[in-house]
């Protein structure tokens, strides 16, 4: 960023910040709403979310060789196989965007190449078991087996 730049955005914060009427009630409740949503977020989100992936790729790391990341990742593998296998494994594990980036970065570093572990990375959360049960329980059972067989149309 440009000095001009920088000193534009703090400029523009601090006026934001002295303008903002926070005497108002309805400014107060929404800022008291926003920390509370921040709370529940980082009550409900990380530690039922992030903190069993961090273990689940954990438990890759040490209980997954990186033979086997190489047989079926790696470089060496067939395009197909790899990435058939990338994209299946993704349907049992349920886990969110943002939790399956742990689970990512253990299969990349294991060997796995870059494209197989995209294909995991989008297929986790777009796939797995409990998305496709919502997706039909919710909006029928039709749209769930079209989830299910066609899950990145």
């Amino acid at each position: 960023m440009k000095e001009w730049q920088k000193l534009s955005l703090y400029i523009g914060v601090f006026l934001a910040a002295y303008w903002v009427p926070f005497n108002n009630p309805a400014v107060e409740t929404a800022i008291l709403e926003a920390f509370k949503m921040l709370g529940e977020y980082a009550r409900e989100h990380v530690l039922f979310c992030l903190v069993p992936a961090f273990f689940i790729a954990g438990a890759i790391a040490i209980f997954v060789s990186q033979g086997a990341v190489l047989k079926y990742f790696g470089p060496q593998a067939k395009k197909w196989v790899s990435y058939s296998v990338a994209s299946v494994s993704g349907t049992v594990l349920a886990v969110c965007s943002c939790t399956v980036l742990p689970l990512f970065a253990g299969i990349y570093k294991r060997g796995a190449g870059i494209g197989p572990a995209v294909a995991f990375l989008y297929s986790g959360p777009a796939i797995n078991v409990l998305a496709i049960i919502l997706t039909a329980r919710i909006l029928g059972w039709e749209l769930g087996l079209a989830r299910a067989s066609v899950p990145f149309c």
